[in-house]
């Protein structure tokens, strides 16, 4: 452990980071989301269904979708096929097989209250069933409505975040930095970033963590629309100064940031978060630009492929003061 962290200690740490002393592994996922998983509730209170669709990918939405629309329409099927297919009146009854197949496409007219008519339920069952279904089919759309609607208008940042941090010179010493884009036309202003860090540390032969709020060199901007790279100086007032190569290998770190923002067009503020763990920062390297001026000077080009781009420099030799 490096000197300058058992300096750091002695001294009262952060309590605002929402996580305890005894939490373990990665607080923030990569996703931006806690990694904490919830136990004592059942499994219908534990999530919250609409928070949980919302939060899936587009292609991921879409195949759960599509998945239950053909479960729920195969199980319907199912069913009118056990109460019999003399109940529905316009069936293909050459073969088992295409049985089925009618019952199946029946029920998704069903499901879907389209009806074309070829095909009817006839008897107390099948109208019952079908009755059901369709009552179903309308609530099941009027949800998939919603949450396509939800998708669509929820304010979201759209950063794109570096897959690393770096330890680079910075004023006469170090800095620790990583950046982040927007990577969509949305329009950001008044953007805040707010950093801590994680340390796992060694106190009495017990085994915590200590939160530290790390001061960045530019926590404010007024307008978000090329890369911005924040650092943190690494000086005296840091819990890293001292800290070497191996120090930041090998001591148990996480960097959980916190970006906040006012998106023009939703009027409305937009938050995203994200982490770095030690495996994930890079010492003796700095970030190469990633925006350039186009051929007809007219706009700015902002490379997001060249977000996690960096070179090797050298080092600067900081001796910390005894």
């Amino acid at each position: 452990m490096a000197r300058g962290l058992r300096k750091r200690i002695r001294q009262k740490n952060s309590e605002n980071s929402g996580f305890g002393t005894n939490a373990s592994g990665r607080f923030i996922k990569k996703d931006g989301l806690p990694n904490v998983e919830r136990k004592g509730v059942n499994i219908f209170n534990r999530f919250s269904w609409y928070h949980t669709m919302l939060n899936l990918s587009t292609f991921q939405f879409l195949s759960y979708l599509v998945t239950a629309y053909i479960l729920v329409n195969l199980f319907f099927a199912l069913i009118y096929y056990v109460i019999g297919v003399e109940h529905l009146t316009g069936i293909d009854k050459s073969d088992p097989l295409n049985e089925f197949i009618d019952v199946f496409f029946f029920s998704s007219q069903t499901f879907t209250t389209v009806g074309y008519g070829r095909i009817a339920p006839v008897g107390f069952m099948a109208s019952l069933v079908a009755t059901f279904e369709a009552f179903l089919g309308l609530l099941t759309f009027a949800i998939a409505t919603g949450l396509f609607y939800g998708r669509f208008s929820r304010p979201r940042a759209y950063l794109k975040f570096s897959d690393i941090a770096v330890i680079a010179p910075f004023q006469d010493v170090t800095g620790l930095m990583f950046r982040l884009a927007p990577f969509k036309n949305n329009a950001l202003t008044n953007a805040d970033v707010v950093v801590s860090t994680a340390i796992e540390v060694s106190e009495n032969g017990e085994t915590k963590t200590n939160f530290y709020t790390l001061k960045t060199h530019l926590s404010h901007i007024n307008t978000l629309a090329l890369n911005w790279t924040v650092v943190h100086k690494i000086d005296e007032n840091s819990p890293f100064f001292g800290f070497t190569k191996d120090d930041f290998y090998n001591t148990p770190i996480e960097i959980i940031v916190h970006v906040r923002a006012f998106d023009e067009v939703f009027s409305n503020t937009v938050v995203q978060r994200a982490s770095y763990v030690s495996k994930e920062i890079v010492y003796g390297v700095k970030f190469v630009p990633m925006y350039y001026p186009a051929k007809n000077k007219e706009f700015t080009l902002l490379d997001l492929d060249k977000i996690n781009d960096y070179m090797a420099v050298d080092m600067p030799n900081i001796v910390e003061e005894e």
